[in-house]
């Protein structure tokens, strides 16, 4: 199956950029194929034709509940992507993660996303282990 882990970092862009390769190599190690999307920089890119797509973003205030505005766009604007398995992961930082985490599935399931599972990642070696579980097919 065709995966694609998406990643917006705003300022934590290398620990996020980690987190989303530790998950990728995860869902290879299932044997699925994976593509990394910076969701910054590839503003283009469609995902109609991947079978399950991860999402992973960060708090934009330390307080935390606030994501980026660009998730929404680029999700809106990303081809067909409702009714997509989907996977929403956060990179732990600041307050109140479990409303900024809300907030990143609130914008999938607006876009008709069906969530399978959400976590929030510390390390990547978690992100790595979650990504061999997954239940992608």
């Amino acid at each position: 199956m065709r995966a694609a882990v998406i990643y917006f970092a705003g300022s934590k862009r290398q620990k996020l950029t980690e987190l989303s390769r530790a998950l990728a190599k995860g869902l290879e190690e299932q044997g699925h194929q994976v593509d990394i999307i910076d969701g910054e920089r590839d503003v283009n890119t469609k995902l109609t034709i991947y079978n399950y797509i991860a999402v992973g973003t960060g708090a934009t205030t330390f307080f935390g509940g606030k994501i980026s505005d660009g998730i929404a766009k680029f999700l809106a604007n990303s081809g067909m992507v409702s009714g997509k398995r989907s996977f929403a992961f956060l990179a732990k930082g600041g307050l109140r993660t479990g409303k900024t985490l809300q907030k990143l599935m609130r914008v999938m399931e607006h876009e008709g996303m069906y969530l399978k599972y959400s976590e929030i990642f510390t390390q990547p070696e978690e992100a790595q282990m979650v990504g061999r579980k997954l239940h992608v097919g």
